[in-house]
């Protein structure tokens, strides 16, 4: 069905667009009254007020694996589709839903009586060779001027290569159109599946087994597009039409080239006498012979040339006949071989000029009805796109405007350009000559807010609005720079129906200008939610580093705002974005966009930032795992002297109101492995057997030797404790102070031998030895000498007893305050 002449059934809504009058109400008049046959309006609602107002219009499309929700309000939802969503593989249509298809994307038929149907004239040498190239499979590339008669062609061998496919004949336009677009146009022909766009792998598996013959008219690419388009589709035999400005294709294409001329003299002369319905007299035909030289035989010139001599005839039979309040009479189309009947009531009217012939546009839009003169205006204001009829009584203000378009469809100054019309090659270069783009802005704004208001409104359908894509999309390019106000409003509520419609390259197109339109208006809220949408499509498209680009600035502009529920859509989005793309986003990013310095991702490393002190694995924290009394700290790096390099970095876990989600994660399955492993430390037997331990009188050496612990032994600068027995006999410390001991700081924070009573405050920078606390009095005397007896070699093989703790043994008296700072024995050496 015609998207936009639908039954009175359909959404219960007639007239304009499906909506009756400015109020939107069925069966309501202006004035409130009721229609015949109409219930009156306070039986509709006799216990309400105000009516409740539409819900928003959302679509739920499937494009590949992903489930894409269409919300005009907040932004589109994506998300992985559930199994049970989706779609069955599409089926083939029938012979009749292709036919009924076919009629659908035809161009309207224009009120009023039935046009003469002009004659293919003087082609049928190409039609037959175009018929013999097509049924053996080959492809043809038909070139010519624009009004060289291309379209008429590509009817007449449409309508003979019907049965030459098992697909029959697939009729497309190639109008603004990628190449891209026009595989998923060709799938959509051929293939039932409503709501379901199939990402690239599987829509070149579809039409890889499309066989067709695709008549393609009005493309605008070449080269290799064309081969891609033409490599897709092996089983298809394509028949393109283009003027001679576009891109040749490829020399491996192995395309047949056919070029149409224009139509000899003879030719000429008969289109003529078959557009004005009567025989030429002598003064007409030698006026048709320099028409014919001049315009180099283009079919257009001679049918605009026959409405010309129609007019002329009517102003004959009555000079006031296209008077602005005149009256506009159409006259009864006489035989080819009827005489012209010059009665004695005729008045003079001269030829047109050859200027006027060859250039005809201002001078039959002068004779034409108001409403059509006030359509060009539009048209020409939105670059030559015609709208749809439906339209034209609210765009005109005038009930029978729809009826304007049958006298431009006579006068040929619209020409069908797939489901709709435009101006004629050539008609609005010549209109703006005659001043119909002195008010282009007005025209084009009230298109504009028409367009908003009507793509908005809920019983309008995506479909019906992708119909009228290419006037919206003028509308939103003539008002980018000048009125970006209402271009934002109409990108804003046309886009979504574009997406909903399945037209997907008319939604791309529609919200990169009303991006731009809110970056010229200053409208940072809908500028965020373009971008948004920017970045589902491309995400929908594979384009992930695209996707991650448009979704993280509209995250920034959205935090800018405030807009909590704009950030979680787009946060969403953006985690499916490092989904795909291997779950970590390259760069060192966060699935929030946040970048990490330094950020590390082999398996072993530590999370980006640190580890925080509270769970730092030292000695005094397996001793007692107790939280630490400053949480937020995270130590990045060990302590520095001062004067040696940077001071320790301290910076918060949380940083603003985004957070670090992959630090996050790793942070916290650093805290559950470590956690587990204090617990462990603490829970464990001590009756375990040697081998199961590893104790402070045994070096890596000896276990090596053993069979045991494979590490290597610790460097000079580790952190772990010496095994030579030092002063007092105390493991880990040295029996006498060397020079650089005593007179530089250690390059590592200080650590008690005994497990601390109460856990200690990192430092906040080393303690230098003039730093150091006047040591109490009770404290025993350093003994001065090393111990008599030296230790002895420790046993080849391991003792049979377990070691006896330090928790076990007589501890040596230490300071009142029991801290394990530099106080104490061996404090001084350690430092």
């Amino acid at each position: 069905m015609d998207p936009m002449n639908r039954g009175p059934e359909e959404h219960g809504h007639d007239g304009i667009g499906g909506i009756d009058g400015i109020n939107g109400i069925e069966g309501i008049d202006d004035d409130g009254s009721a229609r015949p046959g109409r219930p009156p309006r306070d039986s509709l609602t006799p216990d309400f007020g105000q009516p409740a107002p539409a819900l928003a219009r959302t679509v739920q499309v499937v494009s590949g694996d992903f489930l894409l929700t269409v919300n005009p309000v907040d932004g589109s939802e994506i998300e992985p589709c559930p199994p049970g969503e989706r779609p069955a593989p599409p089926g083939k249509r029938s012979a009749a839903d292709r036919a009924e298809l076919r009629r659908a994307s035809m161009p309207p038929v224009p009120p009023g009586p039935a046009l003469p149907r002009l004659p293919l004239l003087e082609r049928q040498e190409e039609r037959e060779r175009l018929v013999r190239l097509l049924a053996r499979g080959r492809s043809v590339r038909l070139t010519g001027p624009a009004g060289s008669g291309r379209t008429a062609l590509l009817n007449a061998v449409a309508d003979d290569c019907e049965d030459l496919a098992p697909d029959g004949v697939v009729r497309l336009s190639g109008y603004r159109r990628t190449p891209g677009e026009l595989l998923h146009d060709l799938f959509a022909a051929v293939h039932d599946a409503p709501l379901h766009r199939p990402e690239r792998a599987q829509l070149l598996e579809h039409v890889h087994e499309i066989g067709a013959v695709v008549v393609l008219d009005d493309l605008e690419f070449g080269g290799a597009a064309l081969d891609e388009l033409l490599d897709a589709t092996p089983e298809c035999a394509f028949l393109v039409a283009t003027t001679p400005d576009v891109a040749a294709p490829s020399a491996d294409s192995h395309l047949e080239e056919v070029f149409l001329g224009g139509l000899g003299r003879g030719g000429g002369l008969e289109l003529l006498e078959r557009a004005v319905g009567r025989v030429l007299d002598d003064e007409e035909a030698n006026w048709a012979g320099d028409l014919w030289f001049e315009s180099e035989g283009l079919p257009l010139r001679f049918v605009q040339a026959g409405a010309l001599l129609r007019q002329r005839d009517q102003l004959r039979a009555d000079p006031h006949a296209f008077e602005e309040h005149g009256y506009y009479v159409d006259t009864a189309v006489t035989p080819v071989d009827a005489p012209f009947d010059s009665g004695a009531d005729e008045h003079d009217v001269p030829l047109p000029s050859l200027a006027d012939g060859a250039a005809p546009a201002a001078l039959l839009a002068s004779r034409l009805s108001p409403s059509a003169r006030a359509t060009l205006r539009f048209a020409v204001a939105l670059g030559g796109e015609l709208p749809h009829q439906a339209h034209l009584p609210a765009l005109v203000g005038d009930t029978h405007a729809d009826a304007a378009l049958a006298e431009l469809v006579g006068c040929a100054l619209v020409t069908p350009v797939g489901a709709h019309y435009r101006l004629a090659a050539g008609v609005r270069t010549q209109l703006e000559a005659a001043g119909y783009a002195d008010e282009a802005a007005e025209y084009a704004l009230g298109a504009a807010q028409h367009y908003a208001w009507w793509s908005g409104h809920p019983s309008v359908t995506p479909e019906r609005v992708a119909a009228e894509a290419d006037a919206v999309q003028a509308a939103l390019a003539a008002l980018v720079a000048t009125e970006s106000g209402a271009a934002v409003l109409l990108a804003r509520t046309a886009a979504p129906a574009f997406a909903g419609g399945l037209d997907w390259g008319a939604w791309e197109r529609a919200l990169r200008s009303g991006q731009e339109a809110a970056r010229n208006a200053g409208e940072v809220a809908e500028e965020a939610y373009f971008h948004h949408e920017l970045g589902i499509l491309a995400l929908c498209g594979g384009q992930l580093d695209r996707a991650r680009a448009e979704l993280e600035a509209s995250i920034g502009l959205r935090g800018a705002l405030a807009d909590k529920r704009g950030m979680i859509s787009g946060r969403r989005a953006l985690a499916l974005v490092a989904d795909r793309s291997g779950g970590v986003l390259p760069g060192g990013r966060t699935a929030a966009g946040e970048e990490v310095p330094d950020a590390r991702y082999e398996e072993s490393a530590s999370p980006p930032g640190g580890i925080p002190a509270t769970f730092t694995p030292s000695a005094a924290a397996f001793a007692m795992p107790t939280p630490s009394p400053e949480p937020e700290t995270l130590v990045t790096g060990r302590a520095t002297p001062t004067g040696a390099g940077p001071a320790p970095s301290r910076r918060s876990i949380i940083s603003g109101t985004r957070r670090n989600l992959v630090a996050a994660g790793a942070g916290a399955l650093l805290v559950a492995v470590l956690g587990t492993v204090v617990t462990l430390g603490a829970t464990s037997d001590n009756n375990d057997p040697p081998n199961d331990k590893v104790k402070t009188e045994q070096s890596a050496k000896e276990d090596r030797d053993d069979g045991g612990l494979t590490a290597d032994e610790p460097r000079k600068d580790s952190a772990s404790r010496s095994d030579t027995p030092g002063e007092g006999g105390v493991t880990g410390t040295s029996g006498s102070p060397t020079p650089s001991d005593s007179d530089e700081p250690s390059d590592k924070p200080s650590e008690s031998d005994e497990p601390s009573q109460t856990p200690s405050k990192p430092s906040d920078k080393p303690t230098k030895p003039s730093d150091r606390p006047t040591e109490p009095t009770d404290k025993p005397t350093k003994p001065t000498d090393p111990p008599t007896t030296p230790p002895t070699t420790p046993p080849t093989t391991p003792p049979t007893t377990p070691p006896t703790t330090p928790s076990d043994e007589e501890t040596p008296p230490t300071s009142p305050d029991n801290s394990n700072s530099a106080s104490g024995p061996g404090a001084e050496d350690r430092i």
